[in-house]
């Protein structure tokens, strides 16, 4: 299992290294010049130009990005083009709030997610599971930007039970946490669903029940161990891709994540906040995966059992 662990941890950072190359090569591509929107379209050439070598700019492709690694391997991200602040500060600052939003949307999402599978699982091809199924597609089919937006006009500006936008405290974090939970909770539904289905009809429900086992002690231990495992992975792909993908709910409510700041990096062509931001979150979701497939191989004995120790 040790080995198996450093090679994973190795791929991590062959894949970490190989985003921000590409990440970089993307950025240094996008059109415009981040000087000329720092200083205005009316600026003097000569201050262009001074600006432009004092930031690094007007350097070949490969010198920039050589310099760029060696900053990164000293935990250094740069500095904003606009507030020469730290780049790696601001994101120690933005990053636990995003982390706060994802947390709370997993937790919702797992929890009506488990549920809504669960019944609909255990009454397939019923009324209920009809009506799960449904739901769950409309979750899956619904855009988190017109989700969050009729969230917000229903329950801040209609019912004015919570605040529309803002990082002021835990009343704050209900509408995002809902509105990035409504995709997650439908796909934890159907995985959940298509779980039981498939255990309820494995030969060892049928020996248990010959046994005498009543069926709440089948579906509350056996049945429930058995989707353990595809709902690690679910909820390990969600998690990761709740802090990469928040980007558009913490416009829509103002949450003061990295999402926003990476949106704010884009407008103001400030590269070296995006490329930290994107840096940032591509790491997270790559350890984040690791994790989920190093847990898999310990939840798993088939895989445990296959794993060179």
């Amino acid at each position: 299992m040790a080995k198996y662990i450093i090679k994973r941890v190795l791929v991590l950072v062959a894949i970490v290294l190989g985003i921000t190359f590409l990440v970089f090569s993307l950025i240094k591509a996008l059109p415009g010049d981040p000087v000329v929107g720092l200083l205005g379209q009316r600026a003097d050439p000569e201050d262009i130009k001074r600006i432009g070598n004092a930031l690094g700019v007007d350097k070949p492709f490969l010198v920039q990005y050589t310099g760029f690694v060696t900053l990164l391997l000293r935990g250094d991200l740069g500095r904003s083009y606009y507030s020469n602040r730290d780049v790696i500060r601001e994101i120690a600052h933005k990053l636990p709030n995003t982390i706060a939003l994802a947390t709370a949307a997993m937790t919702l999402g797992l929890v009506f997610g488990l549920v809504f599978g669960f019944v609909a699982g255990v009454n397939n091809g019923g009324y209920i599971d009809r009506v799960f199924s449904v739901l769950s597609l409309a979750g899956l089919s619904v855009p988190v930007f017109w989700s969050g937006l009729m969230l917000m006009v229903l329950l801040s500006l209609k019912l004015e039970l919570l605040p529309p936008s803002g990082t002021a405290g835990m009343r704050y974090v209900i509408l995002p946490a809902i509105t990035l939970s409504l995709p997650a909770s439908a796909t934890i539904a159907r995985v959940v669903r298509a779980s039981v289905i498939d255990t309820l009809r494995q030969p060892f429900v049928r020996f248990l029940t010959a046994k005498g086992l009543t069926r709440r002690r089948i579906l509350g231990v056996h049945v429930l161990k058995n989707i353990l495992i595809p709902l690690i992975t679910i909820v390990g792909l969600d998690f990761g891709s709740f802090l990469n993908g928040s980007v558009l709910t913490e416009t829509i409510f103002g949450w003061d994540g990295i999402g926003r700041y990476t949106v704010e990096g884009i407008f103001k062509r400030d590269y070296p906040v995006v490329m930290g931001c994107i840096l940032t979150g591509s790491a997270v979701f790559v350890l984040i995966n690791t994790l989920v497939d190093i847990a898999y191989h310990y939840v798993d004995p088939r895989l445990r059992s296959s794993t060179p120790q």
